[in-house]
């Protein structure tokens, strides 16, 4: 008799002032597309994706908090039991950024140290509207003890970040001995041999990549290249249905 192991299922919470690009961000994830119109979260909404890395299989349950204050005694709930924390700012609108210390705060209330957290300042594209400077998210992130990306869910303008990221997180205990520093390591600049096209979307896949190499049941590949721990295959295989890639909505 084949004995079927149960998919591994893993919540990352998305949190953030409102607009600041959360749903954007997962719908680039999920979809490869960019809404241009703005639409507000309202309560909650959920989606889930299937990632295929090597020999295993995870699902990504991806909550989308909304923003807007009337909404905020229903988020600790959701962070509660998250095994991620994704701290979106946009970098356009430097109190969303200062905000950030309230959310991570709230994190660490429900959560202590018990989860991945994640900075991320999105809307990059903006570049001449930019009001917080990379060095000043690096600082945030290093001050917090957090991981930090920035990025752009509309222009996807960024190539792989987080090299040496994947040595800071739990299961990669091997690599404990990787500096701070190197959580922030940032290549801003695309290489010129890789078309717009191929850019486009890829720029929120290390995120995800390196978020699920991070998961619990991963050590079995501590003594595997860094590269290869996070070869993942975002192409759902042809067996997995449209149900099982798409979870429901709550409009709280």
């Amino acid at each position: 008799m084949v004995v079927v192991s149960p998919l591994a299922k893993y919540k990352l919470v998305f949190l953030g002032d409102q607009s600041v690009g959360k749903t954007s961000i997962i719908t680039r994830f999920m979809y490869d597309k960019f809404d241009t119109t703005y639409q507000a979260t309202i309560g909650i909404d959920f989606l889930s994706k299937t990632m295929y890395l090597e020999d295993r299989t995870v699902r990504l349950q991806l909550w989308d908090t909304a923003g807007q204050e009337r909404f905020r005694s229903l988020i600790p709930s959701y962070i509660r039991d998250s095994f991620v924390a994704v701290i979106v700012y946009d970098v356009s609108n430097r109190q969303s950024f200062l905000n950030t210390s309230k959310w991570i705060e709230e994190v660490r209330t429900e959560r202590g140290s018990d989860v991945i957290v994640v900075l991320v300042g999105n809307k990059t594209d903006l570049v001449d509207k930019r009001q917080v400077s990379i060095e000043e998210g690096e600082g945030k992130a290093r001050e917090s003890g957090i991981m930090f990306i920035e990025t752009s869910a509309k222009a996807a303008t960024l190539q792989p970040l987080f090299r040496k990221i994947a040595a800071a997180l739990p299961g990669m205990a091997t690599h404990s001995s990787t500096k701070q520093e190197d959580m922030v390591d940032v290549n801003l600049k695309p290489s010129t041999n890789t078309s717009q096209t191929e850019q486009q979307g890829a720029i929120l896949q290390p995120l995800f990549r390196k978020i699920a190499a991070a998961l619990p049941g991963m050590a079995t590949h501590s003594s595997t290249k860094q590269e290869d721990m996070v070869d993942v295959n975002l192409k759902p295989s042809t067996n997995t249905s449209q149900t099982e890639q798409q979870g429901g909505g709550c409009a709280c």
